[in-house]
């Protein structure tokens, strides 16, 4: 772990630099905002300890406008009670008083490198996952995790570095899907001063911060087509160009991404590149959906009942045996990300000795069996329907229309034509554009249909 001490290291704050030095933390110590934001932004770091008696304000604003994430702590006098508020109100994460306690220092040092993601599985769906994530977690080769929103792939992320050669080097995320593409070549490649407007110093990217260690490209599928050339000449070469930079840099890291989409059906579509695309996906792990590995809802409904119960200082409740129903039978259409926040919320409305059913409700406040009648069924099959279409063209999903259709009159084109409304002219010269574009179709039916029709 990475430590930067902002402020004069005089009796106490030496001490506490030499307590996190034992505990594992390699140390930077800078003067002052000034000489601490230089650091950040040559060589980064997991956490910042500054002295109370600073601007804090002034370093969290800079962070901020820098888009430096890093966490920021306070250090003073455990008398000091006023610094203490105001630097917390100033944007600092904890307060330390001085003279250190050891064991504080390591709680916080602690809580930063484990980052509070527990992994937590038990189906058998998911342990051949883990099984195979741990197999390749040794090697040096790039991954790729899929699935859907919510099903956990940084966290698996996570666990491949944790298991890897590269675990006690940094783990740096990026998620391409928040950052502006604008300002996403900068944040991954750094920048050199006045490469553009606000370029006020040179800064290392997310690229050189994770060197020696694994890089996270978090939704890479958003990254804009024009900027994925210069992440593939990175991938293949180790080097990489900042913004504004005349030399390039080497890095020695390595690379896994997630994706909640269908990587080779986006190369099909031309949006995402497929020479970076073979690249990433040395080894593929595909995160199934939480309905797909029911044995992991308890596991880890009880998992987050434990967790928020602590976090929110509240007593320990199990869940009784009509929530644990209740969430069984859910189809979490929200996965793993939605089962933890309902848990949350059952944590904090629960009363008695356990979590009761009225305590496991939806985001709008209705109890879970409230929405699992026939209404709110067939409301979840249309939007499973509709939820199939978005990503796709329009062209492509009128090809499978025509084509599934022409396949359900057993070919017969007068018939297909008057139940899609369109004239016989017409579909003739849709098939017609099929046939002739060599457009190859996946679906059993359309390969008949246009068998068919050849």
């Amino acid at each position: 772990m990475r430590l930067l001490m902002i402020g004069r290291l005089n009796g106490e704050l030496v001490t506490a630099s030499k307590i996190a030095m034992q505990r594992g933390a390699a140390v930077t110590q800078a003067d002052g905002i000034l000489q601490g934001l230089s650091v950040l932004r040559a060589r980064g770091a997991d956490l910042v300890m500054i002295d109370v008696g600073l601007e804090i304000r002034s370093l969290v604003d800079a962070l901020d406008a820098e888009r430096i994430r890093t966490p920021v702590v306070a250090c003073g006098v455990v008398t000091d009670a006023r610094a203490a508020v105001a630097a917390i109100q100033a944007g600092a994460k904890e307060y330390i008083p001085l003279p250190p306690d050891p064991e504080l220092i390591a709680a916080v040092l602690e809580a930063v490198t484990a980052d509070g993601r527990a992994f937590v599985w038990r189906d058998p769906a998911m342990e051949r996952v883990v099984r195979l994530a741990e197999q390749v977690a040794r090697s040096e080769a790039s991954v790729l995790i899929t699935g859907e929103s919510g099903t956990g792939k940084e966290v698996l992320a996570r666990h491949v570095h944790a298991r890897s050669n590269r675990a006690a080097k940094p783990f740096v995320s990026v998620n391409c899907a928040a950052i502006p593409e604008a300002l996403l070549e900068s944040e991954l490649f750094g920048h050199e001063k006045g490469a553009f407007t606000g370029a006020v110093a040179r800064r290392i990217g997310r690229f050189e911060e994770a060197n020696g260690g694994t890089l996270l490209l978090d939704e890479i599928s958003e990254m804009d087509v024009r900027l994925q050339s210069k992440l593939l000449r990175a991938l293949q070469e180790r080097v990489i160009d900042r913004v504004g930079g005349t030399a390039p840099v080497k890095v020695d890291i390595r690379v896994l991404a997630t994706s909640n989409r269908n990587l080779a059906e986006e190369v099909r579509k031309g949006s995402f590149r497929e020479d970076l695309f073979y690249r990433l996906n040395v080894v593929h792990l595909r995160l199934p959906a939480l309905r797909e590995r029911p044995a992991d809802i308890l596991e880890l409904a009880g998992h987050f009942a434990k967790k928020y119960a602590a976090v929110n200082g509240l007593p320990e409740r199990p869940l009784g045996a009509e929530a644990r129903r209740l969430v069984t039978k859910n189809p979490w259409r929200g996965n793993v990300r939605e089962l933890e926040n309902t848990l949350h919320r059952a944590v904090l409305l629960a009363s008695g000795s356990e979590i009761g059913p009225e305590a496991i409700l939806t985001p709008e406040g209705d109890t879970i069996a409230a929405a699992d009648g026939p209404a709110s069924r067939a409301a979840q099959v249309a939007e499973a329907a509709t939820r199939g279409l978005v990503g796709r063209t329009v062209a492509d999903v009128e090809r499978d229309l025509i084509l599934d259709t022409l396949d359900h009159c057993l070919g017969n084109r007068t018939h297909a034509a008057r139940i899609l409304g369109i004239s016989i002219r017409t579909l003739r010269n849709k098939l017609n554009e099929y046939v002739q574009s060599g457009l190859e179709v996946a679906e059993p039916g359309g390969a008949r249909a246009l068998a068919a029709y050849g």
